[in-house]
């Protein structure tokens, strides 16, 4: 009986130390200042595209096949995502683990591709220094490239604390359903890049 009362009165000594989380709530108010932030990008974008300034334009440039693989690389990561949360739910520490490590190469494929094609770029004398179009296009897609890098991030220190835990509990959880909000959020990101940088360049 004694054993039963300091189990219940430790319970809820750990539920007033650690009170109900607003951080996923408070992270959706950090995505829609992120959507702000793409939504001016591609608002300037939009009003550059057709600035060359006697360049080349995305017609000349974009390989649209190696941007279809770029892009499927970057969906797929999200699928992986989508299966070490499975994993979380399950409290299955090592399928979280297996998951996000394959999330993590495919987020770094993507970005070796992205950095391929900047560099590929630069090397035809098409940098962003060029024109207003070239511009406006290597600020949208290095914003998202560098959103990509601080997931990836992101995602290595998750690791770690998930191996430290002792279980994945509502702490661990939450952290994962922030990082895993933010994973999806930037694959919508680069779909409307897709559509509306690169094959609405290539169809004019």
């Amino acid at each position: 009986m004694l054993q039963k009362t300091s189990a219940a009165a430790l319970a809820q000594h750990d539920h007033h130390d650690h009170p109900p989380s607003h951080s996923v709530f408070g992270f959706w108010l950090y995505l829609m200042t992120d959507c702000i932030v793409f939504g001016s990008l591609f608002a300037v974008f939009a009003v550059m595209q057709n600035q060359f300034a006697g360049g080349p334009s995305g017609k000349d440039l974009f390989d649209i096949p190696g941007v279809a693989l770029e892009t499927a690389v970057l969906l797929f990561s999200s699928i992986t995502y989508g299966f070490a949360m499975i994993g979380a739910y399950k409290k299955r520490t090592s399928q979280v683990l297996f998951w996000l490590a394959i999330t993590f190469l495919l987020g770094a494929t993507f970005l070796y591709f992205e950095l391929h094609e900047f560099a590929h770029l630069i090397e035809l004398g098409a940098g962003p220094s060029r024109s207003a179009f070239l511009s406006s296009f290597f600020t949208l897609v290095a914003t998202h490239g560098l959103h990509v890098t601080f997931g990836m991030l992101w995602m290595i220190v998750l690791m770690i604390q998930v191996v430290q835990a002792p279980t994945l509990g509502e702490r661990e959880l939450r952290r994962l359903t922030c990082l895993s909000l933010f994973w999806h959020f930037l694959d919508i990101v680069w779909i409307c890049v897709f559509s509306f940088v690169y094959l609405a360049s290539v169809i004019k």
